[in-house]
């Protein structure tokens, strides 16, 4: 296994970025359960991850698309404890696109861990595996996300109007994208 420190923030350099992977499901769903209001308030992972079976469920189908080369997981630990994830939602390097994500629980906030570690997935895509366009797709409403975006030096493309439904509501979505020829780090 490898850990890649995130040494940008306060406490970031208590963190690390590593692979989630299904034998680590119990964790995950501990962390879920503290994160599980905030993330669910702007995304179906929380909802994917209810108990032992569906968090397992949900970080195998990410070990299958990791086997696939198409999308991968991975956690953000802050003094050892389980604190957010960042993801390659959809990673097709026939078209030289993939998406990346984020979440992270409260304690986990206003500490830089998000872009350190989205920063550490836009150069691997880029560097090593030669994608063109890295995309960061998020509710309109997500302002902490759209923070991000910002901050990774991601372009507004567009807004798809109530494109995505959450909770009962149709939410707008924004896609950002970041393309290779951006990319100074």
């Amino acid at each position: 296994m490898f850990a890649i420190p995130l040494g940008q923030g306060e406490g970031a350099d208590r963190a690390e970025l590593r692979p989630l992977e299904p034998w680590q499901a119990d964790e995950f769903l501990a962390h879920m359960d503290r994160a599980r209001s905030g993330v669910d308030e702007w995304i179906g992972l929380a909802a994917a991850a209810t108990d032992l079976g569906s968090a397992r469920a949900l970080l195998q189908s990410y070990a299958d698309k990791r086997a696939a080369d198409t999308g991968r997981l991975y956690g953000i630990w802050l003094d050892g404890t389980l604190v957010g994830g960042v993801l390659y939602r959809v990673f097709d390097a026939r078209s030289g696109n993939c998406e990346i994500g984020c979440w992270l629980e409260p304690a986990g906030r206003r500490r830089g861990l998000v872009t350190a570690a989205s920063r550490q997935l836009i150069d691997w895509a880029f560097r090593v595996r030669g994608m063109h366009r890295v995309e960061w797709v998020v509710s309109a409403g997500n302002e902490r996300s759209i923070a991000v975006a910002k901050r990774l030096g991601m372009t507004l493309d567009g807004v798809m109007r109530q494109s995505y439904p959450h909770n009962g509501v149709r939410h707008d979505v924004q896609v950002w994208s970041l393309l290779v020829t951006e990319w100074g780090r």
